[in-house]
């Protein structure tokens, strides 16, 4: 296929580091003009300084109304967004707290409901635009260790979906992404938070597929650009007819013939 972005601009949120910034590359490496989001100001900067293309930043936390603001008032023009902040750790179930509830529902689902507020209408002025989520498995097979994040995620599947209705007709598409076991930092840190510390990562991913992810058919972490890939291809103009859906990248994790 020739993806070819040329002329479009995206905004990857979360951006500087793992999926985002495989999310980043790719839009980048198709010809889009790709903005990096992240909170702090030198790590966008050294995310803008590490990829190819035609690449600026926004340092703000956009799981705050303002700092959703600031994106938008420094780039007003995006007919590619993509929602990909998220945060996950791990909680036994009766232990979390009404704060990190609230939290997360912050962070995961109402940070891109405020930007997909904000893009939509533009968008569908223009006749055309791609709003993506950066959901998980955990939304459709909920983790006993941190149904909160799972909680999220289903959430964020059922705005996707919602907003999908919303742009009905008006040349903008909205979907989500449901991301499996990724290989990031921040998931290195979340597996030795389940196995052995003292466990070279080789074993220790091994182990944690074997024991908290015995269900992925690949039988191994998914690697951030696998997820670039499908999202490349749907920020696309080849993807017109794709709308309210929610897309695998799950390594055939989630025991099911739909989605």
């Amino acid at each position: 296929m020739n993806i070819d972005l040329t002329g479009k601009t995206a905004l990857v949120t979360g951006s500087t580091q793992g999926i985002g910034l495989a999310i980043a590359q790719g839009l980048a490496a198709s010809g889009a003009r790709v903005v990096i989001n992240g909170r702090n100001r030198d790590k966008v900067d050294e995310a803008v300084a590490t990829l190819d293309g035609d690449i600026t930043g926004v340092a703000a936390d956009v799981a705050t109304a303002e700092g959703a603001h600031t994106v938008h008032d420094q780039q007003p023009h995006v007919d590619i967004l993509v929602n990909n902040l998220g945060m996950f750790g791990a909680v036994p179930a009766r232990e979390i707290t009404d704060e990190q509830w609230r939290t997360y529902f912050e962070v995961n689902v109402l940070a891109a409901a405020r930007l997909i507020r904000l893009y939509l209408p533009s968008m569908v002025e223009r006749g055309w635009g791609r709003i993506l989520q950066i959901a998980s498995d955990s939304a459709v097979v909920i983790p006993e260790e941190m149904i909160h994040y799972g909680v999220s995620k289903t959430a964020l599947l059922a705005l996707s979906r919602g907003f999908a209705k919303d742009a009905a007709g008006s040349g903008v598409t909205v979907n989500s992404v449901i991301a499996g076991p990724t290989h990031t930092a921040g998931v290195e840190d979340f597996v030795y938070q389940l196995v052995d510390k003292e466990l070279p990562w080789d074993e220790a991913q091994r182990e944690f597929m074997r024991r908290h992810r015995p269900q992925s058919l690949i039988q191994r972490l998914i690697e951030p650009e696998e997820i670039a890939n499908m999202v490349t291809y749907l920020a696309s103009p080849l993807a017109t007819a794709t709308t309210g859906g929610a897309l695998r990248v799950d390594g055939g994790y989630i025991d099911s013939v739909l989605p």
